[in-house]
Order: C-alpha cells, then structure tokens, then sequence
C-alpha cells in the first residue's frame, strides 16, 4: 500500500490512497487545527465549528438536505475534532464519488453558519459537555491533560466551557475561519477504490475555487509546551459514584520522536489486551477492575503513555500501588520483560495495524494525519519493519527514562474528599519502588 501527494495551484495538498480491490472510497478534508490553537475566550470553537458545517450549506441550505443526500448513496458521513486538527469525511462506494467530492466540499468550504442554527447548536454543544462531565470514564482524559499540560492549551478540553460556548458569535466563527481554514494549512485524502487520475480530476473540479484569504495563517508557535515537572503531580475530582476512575501517566515525546516503536510496544507490554501485564495483574489476579489498558498519546513536540482503569473503590491503594509496581519493577529490573513478550507485544502492533487498514477511512488517518504535520510518512511495510526492528535494550531504555517520579501525573474522578493520602501514596511508592509491593504467585 503506497500512496501519492499533488499539490493545486491555490496550495491545497490532495493526497490518493489507492486500493483497487476495495469497493468503497473515503475522501477526508483535514484542518491543522484544534483546541490548542483557539483564543481562550472562545474555547471550544473548532469543536462547534465542526458541528455547523452540518447545518447547511451554499448548495443544500438545511441539515436535513446534506443527510438526505448522503444517505441517498448509503453512505457514512461524520467529522471530528482533537486538540491539533479537525476532519471531515465521507465513506461511500467508488461510484459515488464524485458526489462525495461535491458534498463535502461544499459543507466544509461554504457552510451557512446562520445566527440561528448558531444560536440552536449551543444547547446541543452544552449537552455534549454535560454528557462527557457525567461519564467518568470518559471524562478522566480530560482531567489528566489539565493536570499534566497545566497552564498550556494543551490542557483545555476541546469542546470548550458553557460559559465560553454561550459567548461565541458568526463574527468568532468567520475569523476563525480566515486564519485557519485556508489552502496552506489543510489537506484532501482519498482512499480505497479509486484511481489517482481520478481523484485528482475530482478534487480540481471541486476546489478549484478555493482561495487563500489573504489574512496572516496563525500558529501554535507560541505556546508550545515544556515539561517543567519536578516531581509526580496528582489531582482529584471528587464525585459521588459506584468505581473509581483514573489514569497513570508518565510523561514522553511529540509525534516526531525516534524512540516511538519502542514506546508503543512497551505500552502494550503494559496494558494492550488481556495477557498484557496490567490486565493480569490488576484484573485476573486481584479483581481490582474490570477495564485496565495502556496507550500512547501524543501531540506535536509532547506525549505521554497512560493507563486507564475503572476500579474498586475500596481498594483504590492497592490498584495504584500495583499499578506503580509494574511500571517501576521493569524500569529497575526486577520484573524483566522476556522475549517472548516482546515477541508478542511485536505481533499484536502489526496485527492491530493490519486490520485497521481494511478499513478505508483508517487509511486516511493513517497516511494524513502525519502530512498534514509534515512527519515522516510511512507505509504498512515500513512500520512492520520498525516494529521488529527494536529491541529488549531498546525497549529497557524507553521504560527507565519514562517510569520516574519526574514524569508521574495521576488522575482520579471518584467519592474520595481525601486529596493528601494519594498524595502520600505516590511518595511511599516512590521511596520503596518494588520491593514493598511485589505480587507473590
């Protein structure tokens, strides 16, 4: 699997992604911008931005008439935004492409954004983030990033705060538009069964007229993030509930970093899947939770490696210990990681990456996401050769850099009003390492 990048007259990057056995094609209009790049006064406005571009459009004025014309073809359409971009796709079959092209353009390039449709989306964004405040479990990534990206806007949550949902206006929306919707700053991937003579017949058709709108593009370069941390960082939200949530994470590099193989088969050492270290250990062994796993998550010049887990609330010290347990035991040695782990661990990446890659909107992410950063771009083959090409010492060098108290930040949402025991938890645990909480089988 390989792909091709062209570039339009306007700056406009069209990336093809061609897969002849596949019936279906996914074509995605991707924006270099999130939530980190917003003014604070209107945060959450690339979030309720991608929710208007549904609300009509230059040629299918209404909500209704955009659906309609989707799922006139069966198609799948949606859109999403994180802290550094914001997409915009449509999944049909090959033979409606071109229709595909023509509505997805004309959302993202010409939306409405009508004052009342404005006015109407506000309740339905401040639902959104009432949903996500109610759900532990989901909203325990937000906690954390606040907690280990303080003071910068990598710590804000995307969808904004009602109050700042409530305040923003047309006027926010179309400046946010000339500063960062604009040719230089976004891209079109095009994946599945199409031809790339094709795909770029159809995006100059569909976006020949998309102009840059002569304002200064605005960047993040201002508000990059250096990991100042000195010690391990915790921070609490107490609510009334039935299980404790929390994420363990440890601080790590931006999306660039050299190391990032060897990162990603250590998190699934960790926690990916149920014979992964964390799973055994906290779930099949001690009953301590019944969801336990370990990812990787990273921005452009930042990213941490974090555990989550739902878990007893009763026996909350005993998770984390534990928790702590596995991550330090493999940094010092005393829990090693065997070959035959790191065997596995290669398996399941490559594995899991195989079978995304059936799917064509996952090729997009999977090509686009790095050319829209200007990041090495890899293809299937070259990430499997990656992969298996680290090591146990390079994996080892990965874990005692990362497993100290100087990269530690945790996060709890639960009915717990006692902020300095965890406090106290993580400094005893850091003092005794391993010795004081191995588990004896």
């Amino acid at each position: 699997m390989n792909y091709k990048l062209h570039k339009l007259t306007s700056g406009l990057r069209i990336m093809t992604v061609p897969m002849p056995s596949l019936e279906s094609v996914t074509v995605t209009i991707w924006v270099k911008t999130g939530s980190r790049n917003e003014d604070k006064k209107v945060g959450g406005i690339s979030h309720f931005l991608e929710h208007m571009v549904f609300k009509g459009s230059k040629k299918r004025p209404t909500a209704r008439e955009i659906s309609q014309a989707v799922d006139a073809m069966g198609g799948e359409f949606n859109a999403a935004t994180s802290k550094e971009w914001t997409n915009f796709y449509i999944k049909v079959g090959k033979e409606n492409l071109p229709s595909a092209m023509d509505i997805l353009s004309d959302m993202v390039l010409n939306p409405l954004m009508e004052r009342g449709e404005i006015e109407r989306e506000k309740g339905t964004i401040i639902q959104e983030i009432r949903m996500y405040e109610d759900t532990p479990m989901m909203h325990i990534g937000d906690i954390f990033e606040e907690l280990a990206f303080e003071g910068n806007p990598l710590g804000w949550e995307t969808a904004g705060s009602e109050k700042t949902v409530k305040g923003i206006t047309r006027d926010d929306f179309t400046n946010y538009r000339k500063a960062f919707y604009r040719p230089e700053n976004m891209l079109v991937t095009v994946a599945g069964g199409v031809t790339e003579k094709t795909a770029l017949e159809l995006a100059e058709k569909y976006f020949r007229n998309f102009r840059d709108s002569g304002s200064k593009l605005r960047t993040n370069s201002n508000i990059q993030f250096t990991n100042k941390q000195a010690g391990p960082k915790f921070r609490l939200q107490t609510k009334k509930s039935e299980q404790a949530h929390l994420i363990m994470g440890f601080m790590s590099e931006g999306r660039n970093y050299e190391g990032r193989f060897a990162q990603g088969l250590l998190s699934i050492i960790l926690g990916g899947g149920m014979s992964s270290r964390m799973f055994i250990e906290v779930r099949e062994r001690r009953g301590l939770a019944y969801s336990v796993r370990t990812s990787m998550d990273r921005y452009q010049e930042v990213g941490y490696m974090g555990t989550y887990a739902g878990v007893n609330v009763d026996k909350i010290d005993e998770a984390i210990a534990v928790m702590l347990n596995q991550h330090y035991g493999i940094s010092s040695g005393e829990l090693p990681i065997t070959d035959k782990e790191l065997t596995k661990a290669k398996g399941f990446l490559k594995g899991n990456l195989a079978l995304a890659l059936e799917d064509t909107k996952d090729v997009s992410g999977f090509f686009g996401e790095p050319e829209l950063f200007g990041s090495e771009i890899l293809t299937p083959e070259e990430v499997g050769r990656r992969i298996d090409a680290v090591t146990l010492t390079d994996v080892y060098s990965e874990a005692k850099k990362l497993f100290t108290s100087k990269r530690l930040n945790l996060a709890i949402i639960g009915p717990f009003k006692d902020r300095e025991k965890f406090v106290q938890l993580l400094k005893k645990n850091e003092r005794i390492g391993v010795s004081g909480n191995r588990h004896k089988s």
